[in-house]
């Protein structure tokens, strides 16, 4: 079924197909030119102009399959670009990049239509806010906290976890967020779809809450596009009902994948790696409507996939640069088992200053990662001459940072059915209590394998 789309306009012209190239589809018109993203229709494809590409020809991305497509085939422009309902109407939903539903349910009703093509907000707009959004997994609280109204990376290859991260993250933030939740899914897969829906149901929390997919299986163009029509429903209810919104992307290095693709089948000569050219500046459009604004909060998280673990690729840098806080997640400590993999060495925060989570928590951060390094240097004295050879006082920080590595383990809710293990929320407080305690010891009574996977250190007496 096509989706609905509502004009700007009322300037519709007719055109035919001139040439298809892949997901690319030329377009001739002799009366008026469309817009660059103006919406057009080849029968049942929806199209988006991309450029023009000389007198009267357009060049548009498909965002649905060109089956059935043939030249001299008419196309209508509807006059405007993509626009998607907005408003109370698309809470509990699962929707596209139309915002169609794609959850057997009727489309949304009752609710105002918007471009998704939105300028960010003025500067004079924006706000800081300098607070601290408590997400109860203690990696994260202790060394890369979260700022409201920030964008978060969480940066890893693949097998490590980050899905697996941002799911508990919707558990631990949505039950306690007093707003709104968009769940963005870009290029993932439509079993991890079903899943979301499934445990969101489950946990509750699903009518406070938008998903909008552009899967794995659909039309570049769909990608690059669906973060724009998330991005218009978080700042409806930002900007009109003055509500916090906590908006979850999995995963935005799809959408530069997407970008890639279509500036590929536009014929744009590749940058650097083979990207697009044009990569600062997709992704500035997309990460720069994230913001807070006087009227309320848009705090974003997103799974990052970094190519062959390869940080200094350009992808990874570019995002980079848009987030307040970036929670890298190593393949070296999944393979030890600890669980969430976070790098405590590489993960970092603008939040993790003694002005905005107070002088002991940033003292704190600091002495666990000054012993979690001293403990990485000692590792090949370790391994060549083995833990007798080294001093008393090193082999205390070796025994402080072991504890230290496997406290900040935890048991999540969301692996809970297939571990047997039931998931752990820890207060930021319970966090700095336990590695100050940790800190401060030399000599242990618990083995280290009793403090992986507990929660707070009153837990200890039950693990051992």
């Amino acid at each position: 079924m096509t989706p609905e789309v509502h004009a700007e306009n009322d300037t519709k012209t007719d055109g035919r197909i001139a040439a298809i190239r892949g997901g690319v589809v030329d377009v001739m018109f002799d009366g008026a030119v469309p817009h660059i993203h103006d919406l057009l229709y080849a029968g049942e494809v929806a199209l988006e102009v991309s450029g023009l590409i000389g007198a009267g020809m357009v060049r548009a991305m498909a965002l649905a399959p060109v089956r059935g497509l043939g030249l001299g085939m008419t196309v209508t422009a509807t006059g405007g670009p993509i626009r998607v309902p907005v408003g109370e109407g698309v809470l509990g939903r699962m929707l596209d990049v139309f915002g169609a539903p794609i959850d057997g349910r009727p489309a949304v009703t009752a609710v105002e239509h918007r471009s998704i093509h939105r300028p960010p907000p003025k500067l004079s707009e924006r706000v800081l806010h300098s607070e601290i959004l408590e997400t109860g997994i203690k990696a994260i609280d202790l060394l890369s906290p979260i700022e409201r109204g920030g964008k978060t990376g969480l940066f890893g290859g693949a097998g490590v976890g980050k899905t697996v991260l941002i799911t508990e993250l919707i558990n631990n933030t949505v039950q306690n967020h007093k707003g709104v939740s968009l769940f963005c899914g870009i290029g993932e897969r439509s079993r991890e779809a079903e899943e979301l829906y499934r445990e969101m149901g489950e946990a509750g929390v699903r009518e406070k809450t938008v998903m909008l997919f552009g899967q794995m299986n659909e039309a570049p163009g769909v990608r690059f596009r669906v973060g724009n029509t998330a991005l218009t429903m978080a700042e409806y209810f930002r900007d009109d009902k003055g509500q916090d919104v906590l908006l979850l992307i999995d995963n935005i290095f799809r959408f530069v994948q997407a970008g890639s693709e279509v500036s590929g089948l536009m014929g744009r000569m590749p940058s650097r790696v083979g990207y697009q050219p044009t990569l600062a500046t997709e992704l500035a459009g997309l990460e720069e409507r994230i913001t807070s604004t006087k009227r309320g909060a848009i705090t974003s998280i997103q799974a990052v996939y970094v190519p062959a673990d390869d940080f200094t690729d350009p992808a990874a840098a570019h995002i980079f640069s848009h987030l307040s806080a970036s929670v890298v997640l190593s393949r070296k400590r999944a393979s030890e088992g600890l669980y969430p993999a976070l790098d405590p060495l590489a993960s970092a925060s603008v939040m993790l200053t003694p002005s905005v989570v107070g002088q002991r928590h940033y003292d704190i951060a600091r002495a666990v990662r000054r012993t979690l390094a001293e403990y990485e240097e000692l590792r090949d004295i370790i391994a060549m001459l083995g833990l007798e050879e080294l001093s008393s006082n090193d082999r205390a920080t070796v025994a402080r940072a072991r504890r230290l590595e496997r406290f900040l383990t935890q048991p999540f809710f969301t692996t809970g059915s297939f571990s047997g293990v039931e998931g752990k929320r820890v207060p930021i407080a319970q966090t700095l209590e336990g590695c100050e305690t940790i800190l401060e010891q030399t000599q242990f009574d618990l083995p280290e394998s009793a403090y992986y996977m507990i929660g707070g250190l009153g837990d200890l007496e039950a693990a051992s």
